[in-house]
């Protein structure tokens, strides 16, 4: 029993660290306020509760697999945009680090400055890592804990035509 035991209680372990009280499917939208790229606050908790929203999460700005995350969104924007989806993109950057990501490489969405990890901890994020969100009139409908790079945009319609067919 104990040698069964062990890998369990590893398992677990190892999980809780990497993804932490990470939000459940069916969960509310967190209620908390943050920064965008333009160094303004918004109630991103209530942006959560209208409509239908990607919350993705990407360790750094400028890095190669961020910034690839980062694109497969803006060049899949006018497919997610016409089907309702806003994105908001979360990095512990600095608002004017943020702008700069944004700016350079003509991303059309919201980005979140999370210098002091509100967001991420709203989330049950520990650490930062790649994941992605979906919420659709304030509820989590959708979640990868461990989101893609270059295919964020392609798993994100995917789940979109899931939900469709529920």
């Amino acid at each position: 029993m104990n040698r069964l035991l062990f890998p369990l209680m590893l398992l677990t372990l190892i999980h809780s660290t990497l993804f932490g009280d990470a939000l459940e499917v069916g969960a509310e939208a967190p209620k908390l306020f943050a920064t965008t790229h333009e160094g303004e606050r918004i109630d991103l908790g209530a942006a959560l509760r209208d409509g239908t929203s990607l919350v993705f999460f990407y360790p750094k700005a400028f890095t190669p697999g961020c910034t690839k995350q980062a694109c497969s969104l803006r060049d899949s924007w006018s497919e997610l945009e016409a089907r309702g989806l806003r994105i908001f993109g979360v990095s512990s950057d600095s608002a004017k680090t943020q702008a700069e990501f944004r700016a350079r490489h003509k991303l059309p969405f919201t980005l979140i400055a999370d210098t002091d990890q509100a967001v991420a901890k709203a989330f049950g994020k520990n650490r930062w890592s790649r994941q992605a969100y979906i919420f659709r009139e304030g509820k989590l409908v959708w979640r990868d804990l461990s989101a893609a790079t270059a295919n964020q945009a392609e798993e994100a319609l995917a789940a979109l035509d899931g939900l469709a067919k529920k």
